[in-house]
């Protein structure tokens, strides 16, 4: 008998893995299918969900469906575009909305009907609602079960077939009875709860032991929690004489990060482990190139090459051996393209040449079945400490990434963007009458999403003149208590950093500019500058100097966090180094800390002040910083990295 699991057909891969992850929590096994799915994939399945959609528009989006679903006897969910799509299944009629309906709305419930998913659920509840389409007649057999103010069939059930419908999305944390509306399906389509981290762990060691078979296992270890897991995970059901980890210092890594992890291993026992110094060839490699896209591929070939040495150094037989990827459960993404095939991108692990090894089947993915916060619960299960199994998530190039390189010189067709973009950002500032905010743009490009596309545009920097008037801050932050606000600290008036509005204020800003300017996908704000300085975009290299100056930030800003106690606060903190400065051999630093449940989105971290004085105060005592800016974008419009 098949293993009793809940399928989220996957319409939109942010969407559908919110919710596999959110079933997973309450203790419900989930796992994400195509809408082609065969019938016999679906063995063991109780539940089927219809995951949101991408928001083209409902008749702009053409999905290719197995409908042979609809006949099996089991409960169907849709939830937003999979609320529109399961009534047009059956006959009823979508279309636009007379009134679309974006963020925080209240879900009516009709109380002459009554609703098993509603069961533990207010009257009336705050729920979060995005779209612009909208159910506008019921087929037969199905009723309303719950309206906002301007969306009538926002729920709807045939209970008779066990079809329900939410256009409300209710795996977002915005929608605060979503989780028991999750549950009350999973126990309507009669589950059993069948998945916490004993039953995990115990998966993870069978699987290993049966793709492994009688093959050893060679790992590539970067010291991150996802690889330190899955080296763990192999020793566990292996052993260590069939496991061999090989950690390359490849010179991109955190101030003394090859020897804290090799101390870390040798600490908790790991024995088959060997370290292997590369920086200098790395850094030679990498040597003047400016293009992020290049940098990637010269750094990623390059490794390879390594690697292969480091084999055939070893004197393995690839016979006997299979090579562990790290590829993670949100790895596999897909997405209706524009014509509305669904296709899926591949990780970016597998485009780094390891296909070819899929392809031999000469590959093992321990992870595979997990979400990177089911890796760290199981790193502790398995008795990893917090500085193994809960470490912020190290870019799989490093810090080669975070040093942002120049020639010193803009092109002209950047030179003329630049200007034309400034000009834009100007008018919308003094449009909306923030005279007392100067917007200026950094002449360096960083990564972003608008329209769904990865762009590289130059970011929007933003400072506060601390005696001007505020009249537009005024008003925002009158609605504003934020607790913790720089501003709320008097006797830091002088301080530089200290002269900026408050975080959720920023963000607004930040947000607004974003949605008003296509040229634009990223603001920062300038918290300091050292006095006299003259800002020039100089030439700048990823070379040791310039490394070396980005992990020193790096360190003080990772040591600050963990002494207040905010590491575990924040998602990720990045630290960007910037070839903007008074000299060659200077540079400004850009602080990007993030909040995020999935990776695919993410908002950035709005610090507490006395985090960032801390931080503010050491970091302005190195000679080589000239600036320092906090990125204020969310993602999207940002990428949480700059390149």
């Amino acid at each position: 008998m098949a293993w009793q699991k809940i399928v989220v057909l996957d319409f939109d891969s942010q969407h559908a893995h919110k919710i596999t992850k959110a079933l997973r929590l309450l203790g419900y096994h989930a796992e994400i299918q195509q809408p082609t799915v065969s019938i016999e994939s679906l063995k063991g399945a109780a539940g089927i969900i219809f995951s949101d959609g991408p928001g083209l528009g409902f008749e702009k989006t053409k999905i290719n469906f197995n409908e042979e679903i609809l006949s099996l006897e089991i409960p169907i969910l849709g939830i937003g575009y999979g609320h529109q799509f399961l009534v047009h299944l059956y006959g009823g009629l979508v279309g636009k909305a007379l009134i679309g309906e974006f963020g925080h709305a209240l879900l009516n419930q009709n109380l002459t009907t009554y609703s098993p998913l509603l069961l533990d659920v207010e009257e009336t509840a705050s729920v979060a609602m995005a779209h612009q389409d909208e159910v506008l007649e019921l087929p037969q057999g199905f009723e309303v079960v719950a309206s906002t103010k301007v969306c009538k069939y926002a729920a709807v059930q045939d209970l008779n077939q066990g079809r329900f419908g939410f256009q409300c999305n209710i795996e977002a944390k915005e929608t605060e009875c979503g989780t028991a509306i999750l549950e009350n399906f999973a126990r309507f389509c009669g589950m059993e709860k069948n998945w916490d981290q004993d039953i995990v762990l115990e998966l993870m060691l069978a699987k290993i032991r049966f793709t492994a078979k009688d093959k050893k296992v060679l790992i590539f270890l970067s010291g991150g929690v996802d690889s330190t897991v899955a080296f763990t995970l192999l020793n566990k059901s292996l052993g260590q004489k069939r496991v061999l980890g090989i950690h390359i210092d490849n010179g991109f890594l955190r101030k003394n990060e090859s020897m804290a992890i090799a101390t870390r291993y040798r600490n908790f026992g790991f024995t088959n482990f060997v370290v292997a110094n590369a920086a200098e060839s790395f850094l030679k490699v990498m040597g003047k190139e400016t293009d992020p896209k290049r940098k990637r591929l010269l750094e990623a070939a390059y490794f390879r090459h390594v690697r292969d040495k480091m084999m055939g150094k070893l004197g393995l037989n690839e016979e006997e051996w299979l090579v562990a990827v790290n590829t993670l459960y949100s790895d596999n993404r897909s997405y209706l393209d524009t014509n509305g095939a669904n296709t899926i991108s591949a990780s970016t692990k597998k485009s780094f040449g390891v296909q070819a090894l899929i392809d031999k089947g000469a590959i093992i993915e321990p992870l595979k079945e997990l979400y990177r916060d089911e890796v760290r619960e199981l790193g502790r299960k398995m008795g990893l400490q917090d500085e193994m199994a809960h470490r912020h998530p190290f870019p799989e190039p490093g810090l080669a990434i975070n040093v942002l390189c120049s020639t010193g010189e803009l092109s002209y067709q950047e030179q003329s963007q630049l200007s034309q973009t400034q000009v834009k950002v100007l008018n919308l500032i003094n449009k909306e009458g923030m005279q007392s905010t100067t917007a200026t743009l950094l002449p360096v490009k960083a990564a972003g999403i608008k329209n769904g596309k990865n762009v590289f545009n130059f970011p929007v920097v933003l400072s506060f003149d601390s005696t001007g008037p505020k009249n537009w801050l005024s008003i925002l932050q009158a609605t504003d208590n934020q607790a913790g606000s720089p501003e709320s600290k008097d006797n830091k008036k002088d301080v530089p950093w200290y002269h900026i509005p408050r975080w959720r204020v920023l963000e607004r800003v930040s947000s607004f500019i974003t949605d008003s300017l296509d040229e634009v996908n990223r603001v920062v704000v300038k918290l300091y500058q050292r006095p006299g300085s003259d800002l020039r975009l100089q030439e700048g290299y990823c070379d040791k100097a310039r490394l070396d100056q980005t992990r020193e930030v790096d360190s003080i800003v990772l040591e600050e966090l963990k002494r207040f106690g905010w590491y575990e606060e924040i998602f990720q903190h990045l630290t960007i180094n910037l070839p903007y400065a008074s000299r060659p051999d200077h540079c400004s630093i850009v602080l990007r800390p993030v909040d995020s449940e999935d990776v695919i989105t993410g908002n950035f971290s709005h610090m507490h002040h006395e985090v960032l004085d801390a931080i503010m105060e050491r970091v302005v005592q190195l000679l080589f910083v000239d600036a320092v800016y906090y990125d204020i974008t969310n993602k999207p419009p940002a990428k949480f990295g700059w390149e």
